[in-house]
């Protein structure tokens, strides 16, 4: 079945984990999860101004924080650096916000459509808090919707840590997952996972690896656990 997402206007968050390696505009992810778009200036023509969307009766209020597509618009401003995250509440709204940042035009959440179905079906609710994930457009580009955001961070640590040693403490360590509050997103392609860090998509990399350092000018805040900080530093 396929969700076409809203065409009202959107701007908008790893999907998962795409974590990274080297490599110029893709990039493979870690355990094989990603996502991709278009971030050519047309890229965000099916929606429209960032923020906006359905205004649907559930959205909107700190308590229900994608009303009239306002992802994210009651955060708190004083709130730590993973409260003040874009938090979606459903799979569509998450997607109006992807698009508005680079291409999401539709979402597909189920096996038709979804080009990495059986690739990312690891990415459960009992290791990951997974519970639902949807792929954009051609399928470069997923979404996943997370319960417990802390038992993610955790998974993605332990897959971070298990390939950092693996490799022998190889891999990018100015790379990992772009995240919201509430859904992840991730590409196989750097310029996707690029747009939704600037400053107007407001999401932040997790980044567990070791041996990452943020040059001066780039934030560098607590993630939810212990090794791993959130970051808009990100280098392909």
């Amino acid at each position: 079945m396929r969700t076409r997402t809203l065409t009202a206007a959107a701007t908008a968050v790893a999907a998962l984990l795409t974590l990274t390696a080297c490599g110029g505009g893709e990039n493979p992810a870690l355990g094989g999860i990603g996502a991709g778009g278009d971030t050519s200036a047309g890229a965000g023509s099916g929606g429209g101004a960032a923020g906006t969307g359905d205004g649907g009766p559930h959205e909107g209020t700190l308590e229900n924080p994608t009303k009239n597509g306002g992802v994210n618009g009651n955060a708190p401003k004083n709130g730590t650096a993973f409260q003040q995250l874009p938090k979606a509440g459903t799979i569509a709204a998450a997607a109006r916000f992807v698009n508005g940042h680079t291409r999401c035009t539709e979402i597909s959440t189920t096996e038709s459509g979804y080009k990495y179905w059986e690739e990312d079906a690891k990415y459960d609710e009992k290791t990951w808090s997974v519970v639902e994930r949807g792929s954009c457009d051609s399928g470069d580009t997923r979404i996943f919707m997370i319960k417990d955001p802390k038992a993610f961070q955790a998974a993605f640590k332990a897959e971070s840590d298990r390939r950092y040693k693996e490799t022998d403490g190889g891999g990018n360590p100015s790379s990992g997952v772009v995240m919201g509050q509430d859904f992840t997103v991730g590409s196989v392609r750097s310029t996707a996972r690029a747009a939704l860090l600037k400053p107007q998509a407001g999401l932040l990399m997790l980044n567990c690896h070791p041996e990452f350092k943020a040059p001066s000018g780039f934030r560098k805040e607590p993630a939810l656990v212990k090794g791993c900080v959130l970051t808009d530093y990100y280098k392909d």
